[in-house]
């Protein structure tokens, strides 16, 4: 299926220069001995993903990774709790993660859980079942120490021409805004972050997901909006869209998924979509596209896969909201994010802690 305008379209612009792309994706800070093998998982409302990376030179090299949606959040908005069905399929997701760790023997390791966990009444008793049959421990983290891991993930992306930048992750059971200030030669600064209650999983279980009509699609895009007019009136970035040139950064995904649907790929490939810039007007094209698709046809689509059918047009419902309020000439498609976050994190410590020891 070509993209609704008929090509590639600006998605398909990061390609000539995938070298230096592939050199952005891998970099992290700090030096470490190269036997060290690093390990991160990131247990979403949606999502169970595993990165496992060894260092190379001043960056690292990913030796295996690891993602299956297993849709753990799914009815906690309406019931408070994490469900059997959901805990076991995220149970033997963790346990492949485990699998493949003791595989590659990593040394060094951290994993996190996000909105499902914080929001659950069980989520510690999940934890502890996690901890007894697969053996990793995780971290419910607040949604502040989310975004600033978000965003050291995605540091590789930043347009340093910019000074602004506005760093979004549409997940599943919420969505992080971090408004960011890049200074030459230091680390991105984070400004001020929020974190909405709200995701694909959410959206989808309050406005329907499988087939939208065009009044569901836009009250999902008003119910992101209503959300975003606080985090507006308080820190003023419309002007600094409109005067200053500020960018965006997408690092759900929802932005890796319509980059993927845009450029046509026979199927959904991070390293083709990840620091490609995909322009308002056809991000809005292709969330037209797709919505115009029945629910068959998007879980036929080969970048959407049929565990996100019915999700990608509530995650393209919060896109617009966010394209909405602030105007920008596109947005920046990063499928970095808390993983690599955890994992520069983790290589940064310890290559901190071996200098002392020196």
């Amino acid at each position: 299926m070509r993209s609704p305008n008929g090509g590639l379209g600006q998605a398909a612009s990061g390609r000539s220069s995938q070298g230096a792309l592939r050199n952005a994706r891998d970099e992290v800070d700090g030096t470490v001995r190269p036997e060290e093998t690093y390990a991160a998982v990131d247990l979403g409302t949606n999502n169970c993903r595993l990165l496992i990376a060894r260092p190379a030179g001043d960056g690292f090299r990913v030796v295996d990774s690891y993602s299956r949606i297993v849709r753990l959040g799914a009815g906690v908005a309406e019931t408070g709790a994490l469900s059997e069905a959901a805990m076991d399929r995220t149970v033997a997701a963790l346990s492949v993660c485990a699998q493949k760790m003791r595989r590659n023997n990593v040394t060094r390791e951290r994993h996190v859980a996000t909105e499902a966990c914080r929001r659950a009444r069980n989520g510690v008793e999940f934890l502890r079942r996690v901890e007894a049959e697969t053996g990793l421990r995780l971290d419910v983290i607040p949604p502040e120490e989310e975004a600033r891991l978000a965003l050291s993930g995605c540091a590789p992306m930043l347009d340093s021409a910019s000074e602004f930048t506005l760093v979004f992750d549409i997940g599943g059971g919420s969505t992080e805004l971090i408004w960011a200030r890049l200074v030459a030669g230091e680390e991105p600064r984070m400004l001020a972050w929020t974190s909405l209650p709200c995701g694909v999983v959410t959206l989808a279980e309050a406005h329907g997901g499988r087939e939208p009509d065009a009044a569901a699609y836009e009250r999902m895009v008003r119910d992101v909006q209503e959300r975003l007019v606080a985090f507006e009136a308080k820190q003023q970035l419309r002007c600094y869209f409109e005067e200053r040139g500020a960018r965006m950064v997408g690092i759900s995904g929802t932005v890796t998924t319509l980059a993927a649907v845009l450029a046509d790929l026979p199927r959904y490939d991070r390293s083709l979509v990840n620091g490609t810039f995909v322009s308002t007007k056809d991000l809005l094209s292709v969330s037209r596209h797709l919505a115009n698709m029945t629910h068959a046809e998007r879980m036929a689509h080969p970048c959407i896969r049929r565990g996100r059918a019915d999700l990608v047009l509530p995650g393209c419902a919060a896109l617009e909201a966010i394209l909405r309020t602030w105007p920008s000439g596109g947005v920046r498609v990063a499928a970095h994010g808390l993983r690599e976050g955890i994992l520069r994190s983790l290589i940064s410590n310890h290559a901190v802690v071996g200098a002392a020891r020196a």
